[in-house]
């Protein structure tokens, strides 16, 4: 097992993760249409760093480390994290997200914020919590489930 950063030959691997996630629409605020590369591109484009988790050759996490906001917030990172659904269970979400607070100190960062953390995903909140995130906000109904409505989203935030 390693993480490591993804490159160029890892899109139809992170496409295949991302794809049924964001197509759920349950846990991310991106449209559950979107297209693959605009989808790669917001996981891996830009200012954003792409990281994978592999074993035995086969991609099975993933996540992106990038700057929260410019200027006088740039001391603050923001990721994203997606454990593909087969392989959901064996604790590579605590791995990943282990690994991007290391990373993140390693390039300085000195806190890390989650912008909208769906509340109704109980186990990323759980496993954020105990990764030393606090919940410092609430959007009431700020997201349009599915099946569930309207729901929450938190606002979870860290200092490294």
């Amino acid at each position: 097992m390693s993480i490591r950063p993804a490159t160029s030959h890892d899109r139809d691997a992170v496409w295949h993760i991302l794809e049924p996630v964001f197509r759920a629409g349950e846990t991310y605020a991106v449209d559950p249409a979107i297209s693959r590369q605009d989808a790669l591109a917001y996981w891996m484009g830009g200012d954003s760093e792409a990281f994978v988790f592999e074993d035995a050759g086969a991609v099975l996490g993933t996540y992106y480390l990038r700057p929260n906001h410019g200027g006088g917030g740039a001391h603050v990172c923001n990721c994203g994290y997606i454990t593909a659904t087969a392989a959901e269970g064996r604790g590579i979400a605590r791995q990943i997200g282990e690994d991007s607070l290391r990373r993140a100190r390693e390039r300085g960062f000195r806190a890390m914020q989650f912008n909208f953390v769906v509340a109704s995903n109980v186990g990323a909140v759980h496993l954020w919590k105990t990764l030393g995130f606090a919940a410092v906000g609430r959007l009431p109904n700020a997201f349009d489930h599915p099946a569930r409505g309207m729901v929450d989203a938190l606002i979870m935030y860290r200092q490294l």
